[in-house]
């Protein structure tokens, strides 16, 4: 042993549960560990206290990882691995960050990210020694009026996936159910029940307290991100938006949809055009139709869809409809349904493109 000072790698990620799985591989090398949950925080450490390598993920909020290693390697070049789900080999993710200057690029795998540790630790601290080891040179910033480089500044691939979810009569029960069997790793979900608005925010907060997600009541602008359900407020519209590499949602106070607002259809349909076969889309007890013809839109875009059966439901009514019109892949009772949307959500999906 040469008895040199443990070596400091951050960790960039915006999943807590990454960011714990890859600090305990590190630090299960010797490594000290430091963590951000994106490019700007990152940025705010390393003026602070430079780390010797970085380990990035591409699909951040607030700033991709390209664009974030760009403006590293330009203004304060470090030894970076890239740790992406986009980033398998070969792939233009892969050869961009390289291009861009990272040392290495391993995958992120899409299931079982806690097998992760045991299964890929070897490779992650593999890449982060040859980091370690590699000496970086200042890249400076594409030059004005330049041609953009591939996928900057927003990527125009992404492997995230998101769970469109719509419930009414019953729908509190059957929601508290489909949330309380997920793990603290599951896809971002956005969450419509009709409900008034005085009663939302204490939905959420009751579900936050017995879910291992994450689960709020859905502000403008937030991030639809692994391991957080957001609930529609009363009376206000919930829509999945994407940008760049990444969801987030957006609320409208417009008019009803199918006599409701928040509607199931905005939901659905806003989830259709932002994510397409990177959706899974959830249709549980409530009275009406309100969600059927949005599921069907989910459905066409390739979205994986799901309807609660009658057996299950308090009220059948908006499964029904869905099913009739042939919105739903699927019939399943409550029960099943967790397993089955992470099933299709951890599934290898399309790289949607903007």
């Amino acid at each position: 042993m040469s008895g040199a000072p443990p070596r400091r790698v951050l960790v960039v990620d915006d999943s807590a549960v990454v960011r714990e799985v890859l600090s305990a591989v590190l630090r299960r090398g010797g490594h000290l560990v430091a963590t951000a949950p994106d490019p700007v925080i990152a940025l705010e450490k390393i003026r602070r206290d430079p780390p010797d390598a970085i380990l990035l993920d591409v699909e951040l909020p607030r700033m991709d990882g390209l664009s974030f290693l760009r403006l590293l390697m330009a203004e304060r070049p470090l030894p970076v691995v890239i740790c992406s789900g986009l980033a398998g080999p070969g792939t233009e993710v892969a050869l961009d960050a390289l291009e861009a200057g990272a040392v290495a690029v391993i995958e992120k795998p899409s299931l079982g990210l806690r097998d992760f540790l045991e299964r890929s630790a070897d490779r992650v601290l593999s890449a982060v020694s040859e980091a370690l080891e590699a000496r970086v040179r200042a890249r400076p910033p594409p030059a004005a009026g330049a041609p953009e480089p591939r996928g900057a500044p927003l990527l125009r691939g992404t492997t995230q996936k998101v769970v469109a979810v719509a419930a009414s009569t019953g729908g509190t029960e059957a929601v508290a159910a489909l949330l309380e069997a997920l793990p603290p790793d599951a896809p971002g979900l956005a969450v419509v029940q009709h409900m008034p608005p005085a009663f939302t925010a204490a939905f959420a907060r009751r579900l936050a307290e017995r879910c291992r997600v994450e689960v709020k009541e859905a502000e403008p602008g937030d991030a639809l991100s692994p391991g957080r359900a957001l609930i529609a407020p009363g009376n206000r519209h919930l829509l999945v938006r994407r940008g760049g590499a990444r969801y987030f949602v957006a609320l409208s106070d417009g008019a009803p949809v199918s006599r409701h607002r928040p509607s199931a259809d905005v939901l659905f349909r806003s989830t259709a055009e932002a994510a397409g076969a990177n959706a899974v889309g959830v249709i549980l007890t409530g009275m009406g139709d309100d969600g059927a013809e949005g599921l069907l839109a989910l459905r066409g875009a390739g979205a994986h869809t799901i309807a609660q059966d009658e057996a299950t439901c308090v009220v059948f009514g908006m499964p029904r409809a869905a099913i009739r019109r042939g919105a739903a892949a699927e019939i399943l009772p409550l029960g099943l349904i967790a397993r089955h949307v992470l099933a299709h959500a951890r599934a290898p999906g399309a790289e949607q493109r903007s």
